[in-house]
């Protein structure tokens, strides 16, 4: 495979990548993995689509229906590690990790975290970057903590 030169052009790169140019506020990642799938992640993708549509704050080409000049980015990703309570939704730069979150729950998230900046507290099962906290440890007395 032949390697490609690196682009120093400015111009270039906002031509070949015209996202650079644009005011992304927030990024947000949908797992699609296959246990968020099982309870809906194609579901809470497609609210989002379409509430930020709706908004015209989701990036993307005039084309395709999506504003150049929009704010926020949507991807779809695979597992982020907690799918067995998915769907995960993952909003960055703030680094909020979501929760169970259902396609009626969508419309929260945009309003109160994308517009005014406050996290969704029942949905939100992370921060990062986080100290992480201790686990807690099963307990000798409790039968299905210990194997004979």
């Amino acid at each position: 495979m032949a390697e490609t030169p690196f682009i120093c052009n400015q111009q270039a790169l906002e031509t070949l990548a015209p996202i650079i140019t644009a005011p992304i506020r927030h990024h947000i990642f949908v797992c699609r993995g296959t246990s968020c799938s099982a309870v809906g992640s194609a579901d809470v993708f497609a609210a989002f689509e379409r509430e930020l549509l709706s908004r015209e704050i989701m990036f993307g080409k005039e084309k395709k229906g999506k504003n150049p000049r929009g704010s926020v980015v949507l991807t779809e990703c695979s597992s982020v590690g907690f799918c067995a309570i998915g769907a995960a939704v993952m909003v960055y730069p703030d680094g909020i990790w979501y929760a169970q979150v259902r396609a009626g729950d969508v419309a929260e998230i945009v309003e109160e975290h994308l517009v005014n900046g406050r996290v969704v507290e029942r949905l939100a099962l992370l921060k990062v970057p986080s100290t992480g906290r201790e686990a807690p440890q099963p307990s000798i007395n409790e039968p299905d903590s210990w194997e004979a």
